[in-house]
């Protein structure tokens, strides 16, 4: 008998209202093989401050990461954050790791993976680098959509491929918040136990970008790194948002400001933020 672990059992400590489940790796592996042995439908979003800076000037996208079943702590911050707020034992999940860490663990329980997302042919290349990687990986289906909005009929015929080819992890390489509205939206249509957004994993894994040395990952100076890598891209993200996070934090910290949890999310227990 397999042990179920129940979303609505994990906590989630409160960072700038927005309710980060309060996890280490090997409990985010237990919870995606409840959902997978129960035939659930979840989504997981892979949350960084990026992400909680967007959610102070969109309330829809908050409410889609505080509905999702899992919000695993994918920045240092939050990992620090959670430990103020009295949780001790939270660890970084890291996107690009829990990947690695599910395609291991899958060799034993056999889960199948499907591949969506990331630029032209990087799906395919993701794939074929994990399957060298973990011999005996099964991986059922990958897809590239066009970078541009979906037409209805490619829409349908992408979802129709998804539930055909009939995965237990459906990886989504789109990008934040891209990604977190795409796994919503495609909630009630796709037949699929899990879906994970884990946006820059597709391109780490596929060779395309390099990740920032763990020392740096460790530390919280990832973004250093990134924003080195790609100025251009990532300067709004990095010199806007994260200056915005750090304010607000400390606000929240000092008890400045409240940041309250979406009330009616059921799935977000209340307790131990501010």
């Amino acid at each position: 008998m397999s042990l179920r672990y129940d979303k609505d059992m994990i906590h989630r400590s409160n960072i700038l209202g927005v309710g980060i489940s309060v996890i280490n790796m090997e409990l985010a592996l237990a919870q995606i093989g409840s959902w997978i042995d129960h035939d659930d439908r979840q989504y997981v979003c892979v949350t960084s401050a990026h992400p909680i800076s967007v959610c102070q000037r969109d309330e829809r996208l908050r409410c889609i990461i505080n509905q999702a079943g899992m919000v695993t702590p994918d920045g240092m911050p939050l990992v620090w954050l959670s430990r103020l707020q009295g949780y001790r034992f939270i660890e970084r999940v890291y996107g690009p790791d829990l990947l690695l860490a599910a395609c291991e663990r899958s060799l034993q329980m056999g889960w199948t993976h499907f591949f969506y997302g990331g630029g032209n042919g990087v799906a395919d290349k993701v794939a074929e680098r994990l399957i060298e990687r973990y011999p005996g990986l099964k991986v059922v289906g990958m897809v590239t959509p066009p970078f541009r909005p979906l037409t209805q009929e490619e829409n349908e015929t992408i979802v129709a491929a998804i539930n055909s080819a009939s995965p237990d992890i459906l990886w989504v390489g789109l990008g934040a918040p891209k990604q977190e509205y795409w796994m919503a939206e495609h909630l009630g249509m796709l037949d699929v136990p899990v879906m994970i957004g884990i946006g820059a994993a597709f391109d780490f894994h596929a060779g395309i970008k390099r990740q920032a040395p763990r020392w740096m990952q460790q530390i919280g100076l990832e973004w250093i790194y990134r924003l080195a890598c790609e100025p251009r891209r990532l300067w709004r993200r990095y010199l806007v948002n994260i200056p915005l996070f750090i304010y607000l934090s400390f606000l929240q910290l000092f008890g400045l400001k409240r940041f309250p949890l979406n009330p009616d999310n059921k799935n977000v227990i209340m307790t131990g933020g501010k």
